[in-house]
Formats: structure tokens, sequence, C-alpha cells
């Protein structure tokens, strides 16, 4: 008899009116007595994943019955926390005193005990199911008492204490990995540990970036199996590697990427035609070198992507495959997988087609040459890259047709610029400017869409599992929310929600004062884009197919999405390869999104860290800035003359009690009605500036008595 887990949960979900005792539950559902320790091992797992509790008599109940939940603890570095459910729904609000030993990240089973203000759910942790750090980040801190190591991460709110003899001589104040060998729990009021690696001094660089890598579970040194495995990885490219390909070395195709990129993953090539223009876009064949269910293929898996901080990169390949064999280096041979797309005269796609090649780049270009290039009077500019100077104007112009049918559709670009950090030469913040956004970055762009789409939509005709891209539709509260903000300042969007009704808000703020703040408020109401083997399609881009194909190099999703292609470049599948790719690719897709999550999450930090290190030497000083963000402790304000942000908290503003208008994305003061809003500009000084937080403390001006003159806009 096969005891099903099914069962159980709907037994005691409808039939069972109270907890029951082991022996209760084998009489209720019939199971024999030589089953019992099958019963059991369900049971513990069951109560491991928090859908069921086991009391302390040994009954067993349900974990929604008894007004428990379980979650996961989300900690705030103020010393509270919530409990997210699993089953989704409402957070539940723990307050410091009731968080009891769990630590932020861990799986727990929360009680629900009443209700806060505004109708919030308040708990106890009443259980740890499973523990979320096994190792720790820190700096590591010597007393006379005693070591201990205080978490890098904020959220981890208690510090480890280090046992004796096991701190590995680290000095006082150096960056350590610790390991948790006991977990505070009843007559243990803090988790105990061991110094595993002394990392160093934590204002070193590269000190700097392995803190982050580790905090953030990234890898950042390649297995000895897998550098074994690149060791045997040809240098060039090989005749025999050359077969049933289609020879472009003759063909004019070149790179173009930023100043200090290092790995070209694709190349361009274009061609007039009577129809109209036809475009190579020829993809780094990775999938040649890096074979499925090698060791160097899991490791790409496992990492997911590459992971880009100021001046430094965590590759998802090693360098010799992802700065050499695989990389589209300038007059050298390389294997590459061509979509090859034919348009009208008016930019409309009429024909693509897909098949292994080699190609010779003709040249590295940059973004910033691209754009010196077209925009002409540069005579020695011209006569060195003559070769190419037709096929870049005739770029421009395909790209700037593409563009504009992608608006025709709906598509939705956001005006948002983008810091660029500049590094000195020992890794220390120089300066931070605004990254530069030209015509060649979107002639690129568009470049790379359009072979995404096609082969999306390749796929899609086949009827064949696939990785997606997708970007799903905005919840109707936060749209409803986003109509009754704009409302403020006299805007109304048509009905319905479609690419076409924001592209067309977006267009009508256009150089208004309240622009970046429309842009930025939607952006947020917008859900984050992720892989998914299910096509719902792709919101933002007003595209029903879409992936990402042209980034095998820095992207797992691109290597697979190139494997699929090659199945049938070759052959038709077998059924046996689709039911395969149906069980692998849901996978694929989930845990490549929870990678870019993550990725996103430590660069984001790296350069936090950077702006904070480089607003050091700034305490005092007064800024304008712009209100980026309303909570109900404070406000976030971005300074004008340097792409930073800080908090400005409510406690500081002195002249009156506020509160949050979250409708209004505003706090209000309750007798004087000042209002600081999102898109407001206010001055502000520079009152703390915490490193290892990565925080930046403002002030308002008028409140901050240290305040130095105020500094005009950088020239």
């Amino acid at each position: 008899m096969k005891i099903d887990r099914g069962e159980i949960l709907k037994f005691m979900s409808s039939g069972a009116e109270r907890p029951l005792s082991l022996r209760e539950l084998m009489g209720e559902l019939k199971i024999p007595k030589y089953e019992r320790n099958t019963l059991m091992r369900l049971l513990r797992k069951l109560s491991a994943e928090g859908l069921i509790i086991r009391m302390r008599d040994g009954r067993f109940g349900l974990t929604k019955k008894m007004n428990l939940m379980a979650g996961t603890l989300s900690c705030h570095p103020d010393g509270f926390g919530f409990v997210v459910p699993e089953e989704g729904g409402e957070d539940i609000f723990i307050n410091p005193r009731k968080l009891r030993d769990a630590m932020h990240g861990d799986k727990v089973v929360a009680r629900i005990e009443g209700y806060k203000t505004g109708g919030r759910r308040e708990g106890i942790i009443i259980r740890v199911l499973e523990r979320a750090h096994k190792k720790i980040i820190g700096t590591f801190k010597k007393t006379k008492t005693g070591a201990f190591v205080i978490p890098s991460d904020e959220k981890i709110l208690n510090s480890i204490t280090i046992a004796s003899d096991k701190g590995m001589d680290a000095n006082n104040g150096e960056m350590v990995e610790a390991e948790i060998i006991r977990f505070p729990g009843a007559g243990f009021p803090s988790a105990v540990g061991k110094v595993l690696s002394v990392l160093g001094n934590p204002r070193d660089p590269e000190v700097e970036i392995e803190v982050i890598a580790r905090k953030y579970g990234l890898p950042h040194r390649f297995p000895p199996d897998v550098l074994h495995e690149v060791k045997d990885m040809p240098t060039e490219v090989r005749e025999e590697d050359l077969e049933g390909r289609a020879d472009l070395r003759n063909m004019r195709v070149f790179t173009v990427d930023g100043e200090t990129a290092k790995d070209f993953d694709d190349s361009v090539g274009i061609e007039r035609t009577k129809k109209g223009y036809r475009l190579l876009v020829s993809i780094a064949d990775v999938s040649h070198y890096v074979k499925e269910g090698t060791f160097l293929d899991k490791e790409a898996f496992s990492r997911g992507t590459s992971v880009y901080f100021p001046g430094r990169c965590i590759p998802m390949l090693p360098v010799a495959l992802s700065n050499g064999i695989c990389s589209l280096n300038p007059r050298v041979e390389r294997l590459t997988l061509t979509a090859e797309l034919e348009f009208d005269q008016n930019g409309n796609t009429i024909k693509a087609k897909f098949y292994e090649s080699v190609i010779k780049s003709l040249e590295r270009l940059t973004y910033t040459k691209v754009k010196e290039i077209l925009s002409g009077g540069d005579n020695t500019l011209e006569e060195r890259y003559s070769r190419i100077l037709g096929d870049l104007r005739t770029m421009e112009e395909l790209a700037l047709k593409l563009r504009e049918n992608r608006a025709e559709e709906g598509s939705i670009d956001f005006d948002l610029p983008e810091p660029e950090i500049i590094l000195d030469i020992e890794g220390r913040p120089q300066d931070i400017v605004r990254a530069e956004r030209n015509i060649a970055h979107r002639i690129i762009e568009e470049f790379m869409l359009a072979a995404n789409r096609v082969v999306a939509e390749f796929f899609t005709k086949k009827n064949y599992p696939f990785v997606y891209r997708v970007h799903a539709t905005p919840d109707e509260g936060d749209i409803a929310e986003f109509r009754e903000f704009i409302s403020s300042f006299g805007h109304r969007m048509e009905k319905g929600v479609t690419p076409k009704t924001f592209q067309k808000l977006l267009k009508s703020v256009e150089g208004r004062p309240e622009e970046k703040l429309i842009n930025h408020v939607l952006l947020r109401s917008m859900k984050q884009a992720s892989y998914s083997s299910a096509n719902i399609g792709h919101f933002g881009l007003a595209f029903k197919d879409y992936t990402h194909f042209t980034s095998p190099i820095r992207r797992y999703p691109d290597l697979a999405v190139h494997r699929l292609l090659k199945k049938f470049l070759h052959r038709h599948p077998t059924h046996h390869e689709r039911e395969h790719m149906e069980a692998a690719l849901p996978q694929t897709a989930l845990h490549s999104s929870q990678r870019e999550r993550k990725a996103m999450e430590a660069e984001r930090e790296g350069v936090d860290l950077k702006k904070a290190q480089f607003m050091q030497d700034k305490v005092g000083e007064v800024f304008a800035g712009l209100i980026s963000g309303v909570t109900s402790f404070g406000f976030f304000v971005e300074l004008k003359d340097w792409f930073v942000e800080g908090l400005v908290h409510v406690t500081t503003l002195k002249d009156d009690y506020y509160s949050l208008m979250e409708k209004e994305h505003a706090l209000v003061g309750e007798n004087t009605k000042r209002r600081f809003r999102i898109g407001g500009e206010v001055s502000v000084a520079i009152k703390n500036v915490d490193i290892e937080r990565r925080r930046i403390d403002l002030e308002l001006s008028e409140n901050f008595p240290g305040a130095k003159a105020k500094k005009g806009r950088r020239k």
C-alpha cells in the first residue's frame, strides 16, 4: 500500500476535528503496522515543510488550523521582522521580543496573535524549521571577554560568538568567514561559531568584492575539475570544427561594446538588398565548447550569470573561454551561431533563418567610437574605418526604423539615467557620472531585440519546449494606485492595461517637471522580468514572443537556447528529447531567474559601497536633491550633482509630527501640512556615511548646524 501525502493532508484538513497522535492517524487512515515508519517519515517531511506541526505531546496538527503559518523570516536592521507566508498572502509582523532564536532568512512557523493598527497581522516565532545561514561573512572583533563576528548583512541581527581558539589568528577589524557550529536556542542566547578563513582588510578593494560575493553565495573561484576541463580546450578554431558551418569569414562583421568589455558575445553585419536590408547577428557558439553534463556546464548552470561590480567581474565561464576561444575577438576566427534577418524598406521582418557559422570580426568597436564616426567631421576616424563606414550608416538607418516600429507596437522605454562609477588605479571611486546612452547603444540594442524575438517566434511556431524571457502584466491594484497618483498632476490614462497605454503617458510627460517622477513610480508598479518555460509574453516590450539568445558567455539561459536551436538545425528532436526538455526547462528557467536576482542584489550592493566611499569625505557639505522614495521612517533623496541616494530619517524633521500618505507617496506634517513628496526638490547636508552598512544619512540643510556652504553643480 502506498501512503499518499495528499491523502494525509486532505484527511487532516477535512476529516480530523483535532490534532491526532501517530496511532490515531494510522487507525483513521487504515494504515497497517508495517507501514508505521513510512508514515512517520512522511509526517516528518510535512512538518519540515511547515504544512503540519508536531506538538509537545507528540500529536500532529494542520498548521493553518492552529492559527499557525509557515514562511520565511525577513528581518529589518532596526530589530523587527516579517514572516512571508509560503502559501502567499499578507506578511506577519514580528516585534523584536518575539523573534526568539530565529535569524533572518530562516524557514519558521509563526503563531498569529493579533492585529496591528491598520489590520496587519502580528505574531510570534514558535519554531525554526530550517536554518538559512550556515556560514556568515563579517567583521572580526576581539575584546577582553572574548571574540565575536559582526555580520556584514545588517539583517542578521545578532553577532556570532567565536569559540576559544577558533579565531584562526584573525586581527581585530579584519573581514572573516565564520561557520556557525551552534545556533541560538534553549540556554544559548547567541550563535557560536568558528572562523573558517581570514579575508583581510575591509578597505582592500579585492576583499570588498570577495565579501559581497561570499555574502550572496556567488562562487568566485572555479573548482579543480572545471579548470582541468578547460586545460583541454583549444585556443583557436580547428579545421574539424568548420564542418557543416557557413563560412562568413569574408563578410564585413564587427563587434560593438563598452570601453572596458573583454568578453564579446555578439557581432553584427549588414547588407542592402532590393527589398530592404539583410542583417547578420552572429553570436559566440559557446555550446560547441561547453557540452551538456560536463563539470564546466554544471558550474555555469550553478552560477547562472556573470556578475559585474565596478572594476571587477565574476564570470560565468573561466577566462580562457569568456575572454578567449568563445570571445569574438577581432581578426581571429571564431565559431558562431548566426541569426540572419531580412527586413523590408520600412524595417518589418520578412524572413529569418538560423545556422552555425564561422566569422572573422574586422574590428572591436566601442559605443563611443561608433558615435564619433556617425556624428561625422573627423576625417582621420572616417579614413581609419572606411571599410565599415557605409555599414554603420546603414545600421543606424535600420535601427531607427526598428525603434519606430517597436514604439508603434507599444514598447515601453523608460528614461531613467544610470550611474557609472569611475575608479582610480587602486580601485577607489574617483567620480560618479551619468552613463551615456548614444546612437551606438540603440543600434546594438535594436539588433539584439530583433534577434531574440525571431528565435522565440521560431520555437513558438514549432510548439517545442523553450526558455522564454517573460514580463507579466502589472496587477490591477498597482495600476489603480498609479492612476490615482498621476491624477494629482492632472494626467489621465486610457482604460485597459496595455503597453501602449503607458507608452502614451510617458510620451505626454516628456520634458515636464514630473517626467522623472512618473517614470520612477511607473517602473515600481511593474513586475520584474524573468525566465519561464511558459510563454506569457513580454509586457514591457509589447512582444508576444521573446527570449535571451545573444549573450551565452554571460547568461546560462542563452546557452540553453543555443542548444535547443541546434537540435532543430541538425535534425528534428525525438519524442524522448522533447519529454526531457519538458521536464528540465522549468527548473532551468526558475534557477536562472533566482541567480539573476541574487546577482542583481550583489551588484547593487557593490555600487552602493563605492557610492558610500565616494561620499565619505563630503560629510557636512550641502547638495540639492530630488526625493526618490518615501516611507514611514523618512524619505530618500537622490543628489542632483551625483547619482547618490541617502536617507532623511523622520526623526530629523524637527518642525512637526509626520505621517506617511501612501497613495500620495508623501510624508505630511500633522500641523504644518508640510509635504515631502516623491519628485520634490530639497536641500540636504551629508550627515553621516556608514561604509559597512553602505548607507548615507542626510538631513535637511535647514536643520543641520554644521552645514558647509552649498556647492554649485559640477562642470
